[in-house]
């Protein structure tokens, strides 16, 4: 695929040498223990940028649904959107306060497609090869975002064009760029960098960088 892999060994590294390590910064409301406030939005990736053909590009949506589907990126369009204004806070120590997404509700995503009452994971599967697993409670809050749109304009390719998932509270590492498919299952599978040494879960607010 082509990804960095100084950057990736670089990061399994550092996930080995600072397993179960926190920080004694206790970080305050708005901002999780042990970040800096970053007014930037760095990018950071696989190395790996696809190309987003708006009239081919299809989401696959599989698994424990009631029927595998594949979403044209006007079908998401044509959900009700929902704006959201939340902090983003990267495993590398940076948070950027009041990001300004776009998109559809996850809560509004899953009455569309269905889901089977046993799901209890969410996979995510991306363009570039990237995968991240995330529970279903974490999920079923009230800000989760399958985004379109960031600061007013369509997501970019370097921030994971067409789509992508934002769950606040959790690392920006949880929510995959690029998405391509998501499955719905009752096995826990840990992604890309959940199998490199990073925590399973990943709450910023917990501290959970490392397994």
């Amino acid at each position: 695929m082509g990804y960095n892999e100084s950057y990736i060994k670089a990061k399994e590294t550092v996930a080995s040498l600072f397993r179960e390590k926190k920080e004694n910064d206790r970080g305050d409301r708005r901002r999780p223990h042990g970040q800096i406030i970053t007014e930037a939005f760095p990018v950071l990736d696989l190395g790996v940028k696809p190309d987003f053909d708006q009239k081919r590009w299809r989401l696959k949506v599989y698994g424990l649904v009631e029927k595998k589907q594949e979403l044209a990126y006007d079908n998401i369009l044509g959900m009700p959107a929902t704006a959201l204004t939340a902090d983003f806070s990267c495993v590398t120590h940076w948070t950027k306060l009041d990001v300004k997404w776009k998109g559809v509700a996850f809560k509004d995503f899953v009455k569309f497609v269905k889901p089977k009452d046993n799901w209890r994971f969410l996979i995510q599967e991306s363009a570039d090869g990237y995968t991240t697993n995330v529970p279903r409670e974490d999920l079923e809050l009230e800000n989760v975002l399958l985004a379109y749109e960031l600061e007013g304009k369509p997501l970019s390719r370097e921030h994971g064009w067409p789509l992508r998932l934002i769950i606040p509270h959790l690392y920006g590492w949880k929510g995959a760029k690029f998405l391509k498919a998501l499955k719905f299952t009752d096995k826990d599978e840990p992604g890309f960098w959940e199998t490199r040494g990073y925590h399973n879960h990943g709450d910023a607010w917990k501290q959970e960088r490392y397994g």
